[in-house]
């Protein structure tokens, strides 16, 4: 390759569509795993939908999306090399986010009209002399991203690494969180939107030094402001005082330095000082929300969202009633710090069982988006609460987001932040400054404006897009039966052991199956077999050693392991009097099942929803 191409760096703007299309590009040697997580991604979605809908008019012709708002979503950088091989530099995390929702589009077109359907096949994968590969070609994630272009659906093997967990895990929530707004009318014209509309910058170098150094120069130097220092730019305006002035700013360094530290200890990004701005300003101050329509202009939750330092420029004399210098620099000084330190609380609750707060541990692993989970979180903590109540308001406020959420998950309903968004700012502003004695109450209320209810779990089974949900359900039952047979076995032994990991055992065996003749239709047979009814949770190991066994082999081992399996045994019940007497285990109606037919998979799933009423009770808001 010529010296002069060689120096030659290129940038352009271009569409979704342009950037990926027909083009063939690998991943290069210093990128990282792909590590998005989930706020991250409903980031991404929220921010999309959120500009398309505000164009977006159920009366508009197709055409008329060509004038719809464009969307910025950043840069991108390539190296070609003297091959003419295209290799991503920066932007992989982006890429491989876009490539995830294309893949969710394509199926998701498959419930709308054939003449309205778009292609973007070529936007994923495309044939170079007959052969088809994925454009973003990697050998490591083609059996991953093929399963999940063709089946919509992929099972993470414990030889995957990092990188397919978090694809698989990711387009789950893509799944989850897209938008009900957007429905089979709208999506041709989000689609159209989506590959033509938004934006990306694309630079290409044509030698790896030179691409290199881009990429360096794009993270480490020459960065904008952030909100967050925009927004402490004009608090230290507003302080008069010299020496006040001094010591804001000194204690704000060290906020920021320990949210920020917090954030790469553990993963989530470097920069977790503008989720906690967005949790904190929504949480306790945001006012108005958006409403669900086309057209309709962002309000306090959204603009925090977008331009928090904006926002707080507009209302903090209304809102936080901050019109003094003195009032400035003492609402810094003090609530700042406390809510910098409860949100660090709720994060290593997150990632660390505690007894006092294990429902923030568990809507740590399976709760709402993080836009809305944290937010309300925070919103009925009030400033110099001891730690006894914010431990126990927190544990409120976590608990009944974790009943939302199973809730709607047995019923199939998604809780992605577009589909409950306003219900959870409703919850959010009824519990906000909140006293404790209060709280309860008010949750219980909430509880029981729940629209799904817990006879759900009759139609209840693991499916493709499921199964961490389902692990969590089964090892919140497991924990659960367990600490009523006097064992102190908690959730974290089940979904995150020390040992060997637990997996889901069908009780049923697929291979040789002595029910299979009952059935004419194969996903019959499978529709039962995977029911919640016909599910446990065993070792690694002792699953795979008698998965394929009958019913009356399996038996034999089930006694040897927890007690909700032990359960299905009749020996267990002439060893475990204690259990079989107290009032609690006889109101659950425990039996033995020396056999297991269909008749017993429905008294079983019977059993699930009597233990689910009791582990979710509303009683524990009022105890």
């Amino acid at each position: 390759m010529e010296q002069k191409l060689l120096n030659k760096i290129e940038a352009k703007d271009t569409s979704i569509k342009n950037l990926m299309g027909n083009q063939k590009f690998t991943i290069d040697y210093f990128q990282r795993e792909y590590c998005w997580l989930k706020r991250h991604i409903s980031q991404l979605i929220e921010d999309l939908t959120g500009v398309f809908l505000q164009s977006y008019r159920e009366t508009h012709e197709r055409e008329e999306v060509a004038n719809y708002q464009n969307y910025y979503l950043g840069s991108v950088v390539f190296s070609i090399d003297e091959k003419a091989n295209k290799s991503i530099v920066d932007g992989q995390q982006r890429i491989t986010s876009l490539t995830l929702l294309l893949i969710f589009l394509k199926h998701r077109q498959k419930n709308i009209d054939i003449d309205n359907q778009i292609s973007i096949d070529n936007l994923i994968y495309s044939s170079t002399f007959g052969k088809k590969s994925f454009n973003m070609s990697d050998a490591e994630r083609e059996k991953c991203l093929t399963a999940l272009f063709r089946d919509g659906t992929y099972d993470p093997k414990e030889e995957d690494d990092e990188t397919i967990q978090n694809i698989v895990e990711r387009y789950n929530d893509i799944q989850n969180l897209f938008p009900d707004e957007i429905d089979d009318h709208a999506l041709p014209y989000f689609i159209d939107w989506f590959i033509e509309n938004v934006i990306l910058v694309e630079i290409t170098a044509y030698s790896d030094d030179n691409a290199y150094t881009i990429f360096e120069t794009m993270n480490d130097r020459g960065l904008n402001l952030t909100p967050t220092e925009m927004l402490k730019g004009y608090v230290l305006s507003k302080i008069t005082n010299r020496s006040q002035r001094d010591e804001i700013n000194k204690i704000w360094k060290h906020q920021i330095h320990k949210l920020n530290e917090y954030g790469k200890k553990h993963n989530y990004g470097e920069k977790v000082d503008l989720p906690f701005f967005q949790a904190w300003f929504r949480g306790k101050y945001a006012q108005t929300m958006r409403p669900g329509k086309a057209g309709a202009e962002n309000q306090d939750f959204e603009l925090i969202g977008s331009a928090f330092h904006q926002w707080f420029k507009d209302k903090h004399n209304d809102l936080f009633e901050l019109n003094t210098s003195q009032k400035f620099y003492s609402f810094f000084k003090q609530e700042f710090p406390f809510f910098v330190d409860i949100y660090l609380k709720i994060w290593e609750a997150y990632n660390n069982y505690d007894k006092q707060l294990e429902h923030v541990f568990y809507v740590g692993q399976w709760g709402i988006a993080e836009s809305l989970q944290e937010p309300l979180l925070l919103a009925s903590v009030n400033f110099n609460d001891n730690e006894n109540i914010i431990n126990k308001k927190l544990d409120y406020v976590a608990r009944y987001i974790e009943t939302f959420t199973v809730r709607r998950s047995i019923n199939y309903k998604k809780f992605g932040q577009t589909s409950i968004r306003y219900s959870m700012f409703n919850v959010m502003k009824s519990i906000r400054n909140c006293p404790l004695s209060a709280l309860g109450g008010v949750l219980v209320i909430a509880v029981d404006d729940i629209t799904e209810k817990w006879d759900g779990i009759e139609e209840f089974g693991i499916h493709g897009q499921n199964r961490n949900f389902t692990k969590h359900l089964l090892s919140r039952i497991t924990s659960y039966v367990d600490n009523l047979a006097g064992k102190s076995l908690s959730y974290v032994n089940y979904q995150i052991p020390q040992g060997k990991p637990f997996e889901i055992e069908h009780i049923w065996a697929d291979k040789f199956n002595e029910h299979r003749n009952e059935f004419e239709q194969e996903n019959d047979f499978e529709g039962w077999r995977n029911s919640i009814g016909a599910l446990l949770l065993l070792p690694q190991g002792t699953n795979q050693s008698f998965n394929d066994n009958k019913y009356d082999e399996k038996l034999k081992h089930y006694i040897k392991e927890n007690t909700y399996a032990q359960s299905l045994n009749p020996i267990f019940y002439e060893k475990n009097p204690n259990f079989l007497n107290s009032q609690l285990a006889q109101s659950l109606q425990f039996k033995a099942h020396p056999n297991f037919n269909k008749n017993d998979i429905l008294e079983r799933q019977s059993l699930v929803q009597r233990i689910c009423e009791q582990i979710w009770s509303t009683n524990y808001f009022i105890e």
